[in-house]
């Protein structure tokens, strides 16, 4: 856990400079409105106190006409802060917005970038930057939109203070104590003993609440972790139920939700403390200040308006202090998530560094302005540092057809080195300048949207004309989906395996590019119909380079030459 002041700064560090983002004039204004409006609510409680005590003293002296006076200003107040309140919500949840989009925006942009979504799982301690969707869906919306309630409830509190601090001043007069031998005179009694009543309650309050930050953040990983678990189950639902994998999933399942149970009665504990005191301390602070006012309006010395107002400053000026108390749990929470959002931050602000510092024990991958992939004296690692391509020099032009035979899985890991998502090892990787590098893998990933738009992916849908779009799926073999161009749906549940597989042969003659990588992306058909996806992009694509990763000994004897892999 970080310290505080740490805890702040590197808060600050990462959602600060939204105040001085590119609509940063909108921002200001809407943050200035909220200032603004919070002063307007702190007048309109400093006015229902003074209109309180002019009610109690007509009700006191009977006048009628004090009463009707007093019932036509409750309407404009009434009014007035119906107005202010509801303003104020609209630009606070604005504001909250704002500031959640911009910091969504730079932690999507972060984790999308370059493959960094992918590397970033690679990183030691996974407990820091895990469940990446949930911290950037969940506990980013919670660190902006808590910062800014709890900004504005610090503000209004700050501002209680300093209208009723001097309110109950006045009213407290001065109190003689007479103590035999002299006389002490107290002015502004009633204001100290808010001061010890809120200061008291706070600390011990605080006290009390720690255990909570501690709690919710433990409740929030595992509620995490059961959430990724369930939607993992869900996209890979079809392999579980063919493997009968459901007797393993169950106890898997139940002992994440066990996890669950027990952070949930961790936190219930800690609330448990919180709310015997914070239930008590609410009786009391709503007895006290009438308590130790009653007697000088029993004496005289007060009217009944004044005694009421003394009441009301009290309870506001308490209100004041209590914050700490009264947003124990709320700061909990929020610190928990915003140390969930920091983790990932630093998890990727980590990750960007070791690609951008100059290591030679991490593959360089440079552009250079030929047409030729090139490996120089590459060593490929696995992650526990066991080498698996030893001292790989080689070169590949365009329209080769080369075979990366031996080990699949190393295979693999020479793509993931090209496409620049396995930085582990030593040695350089040359890639041809402006040409995309187009990788095909087992299983293509078609989004959910229309079948168009899956199939032209990562391109826009209306990329392709449809009479090239047809032509494609006819000589793929999957002219039976053109009707279901237009539909929309999860089209890698809702298909055959060899469907999208041909799918993913059918973007490839769309988007022909010059440099294609296969790792067994065709291995659910039969060896015939491979053979005939084979020739096909040979007769398509003849100018094109292809790395191919297959087991078909009649497609491997096609293959110019072979690049063996251990």
């Amino acid at each position: 856990m970080r310290t505080t002041s740490k805890f702040f700064i590197q808060f600050m560090r990462l959602a600060g400079p939204f105040w001085n983002a590119e609509n940063k004039s909108t921002i200001r204004g809407l943050f200035l409105a909220l200032v603004v409006l919070t002063i307007l609510q702190i007048a309109v409680s400093v006015v229902i106190t003074v209109w309180s005590a002019d009610l109690f003293d007509a009700l006191d002296q009977r006048s009628m006409s004090r009463l009707f006076t007093q019932i036509g200003l409750i309407v404009l107040i009434f009014i007035a802060n119906m107005a202010i309140t509801a303003t104020h919500l609209k630009v606070k949840r604005r504001l909250q917005l704002e500031w959640r989009g911009w910091l969504t925006d730079k932690l999507i942009g972060q984790w999308m970038k370059d493959g960094r979504h992918y590397l970033v799982t690679h990183l030691a301690d996974p407990i820091h930057h895990d469940n990446p969707d949930g911290r950037i869906a969940e506990d980013v919306r919670i660190s902006t939109e808590y910062a800014i309630d709890l900004f504005h409830t610090l503000l209004y509190c700050i501002l209680l203070l300093v209208s009723f601090t001097e309110i109950l001043w006045q009213l407290s007069g001065t109190v003689t104590l007479d103590l035999g031998l002299f006389q002490l005179h107290i002015q502004g009694h009633l204001v100290l003993l808010a001061l010890i009543y809120a200061a008291s309650a706070s600390i011990l309050g605080w006290w009390i609440g720690r255990p909570l930050t501690h709690a919710t953040d433990n409740r929030q990983t595992v509620e995490a972790n059961f959430r990724f678990a369930l939607v993992k189950a869900r996209e890979n639902s079809m392999a579980i139920a063919l493997i009968n994998g459901e007797r393993h999933e169950t106890p898997h399942f139940h002992a994440l939700f066990s996890d669950i149970v027990s952070a949930w009665h961790q936190q219930t504990r800690a609330w448990e403390k919180i709310m015997l005191f914070s239930s008590g301390y609410s009786v009391l602070s709503m007895a006290f200040p009438i308590l130790v006012s009653a007697p000088r309006y029993i004496l005289g010395s007060i009217t009944l308006g004044a005694l009421m107002q003394s009441a009301q400053s009290f309870q506001h000026m308490v209100a004041a202090l209590s914050w700490p108390v009264d947003n124990m749990g709320k700061v909990a929470e929020w610190r928990a998530s915003v140390e969930r959002v920091l983790g990932l931050a630093g998890a990727l602000e980590q990750l960007e560094n070791r690609i951008s510092t100059p290591d030679p024990h991490r593959i360089r991958r440079e552009s250079k302005d030929h047409s030729v992939l090139r490996f120089e004296n590459l060593y490929l690692s696995r992650l526990d540092g066991i080498v698996c391509i030893n001292g790989l020099t080689d070169e590949i032009r365009r329209g080769e057809r080369v075979l990366i035979a031996g080990n699949a899985f190393t295979g693999n890991k020479l793509f993931k080195a090209i496409a620049g998502l396995w930085p582990w090892g030593e040695g350089e990787i040359e890639l041809p300048a402006g040409e995309a590098l187009f990788f095909m893998p087992p299983k293509p990933y078609l989004p959910t949207a229309s079948l168009r738009s899956s199939i032209c992916y990562p391109a826009r849908g209306d990329s392709f004309s449809q009479e090239k779009l047809e032509a494609a799926m006819e000589l793929v073999g999957v002219k039976e989906l053109l009707p279901q161009l237009e539909d929309i749906a999860d089209w890698a549940k809702s298909l055959e395996r060899e469907q999208t597989q041909r799918l993913g042969m059918v973007r490839l003659l769309l988007h022909k590019p010059k440099w294609i990588l296969m790792q067994e992306a065709l291995d659910s058909l039969d060896a015939d119909a491979e053979l005939d996806m084979i020739r096909l992009i040979d007769k398509k694509l003849p100018d094109a380079a292809l790395l191919l990763i297959t087991k078909q000994p009649r497609i491997q004897a096609l293959m110019q030459r072979s690049i063996t892999v251990c």
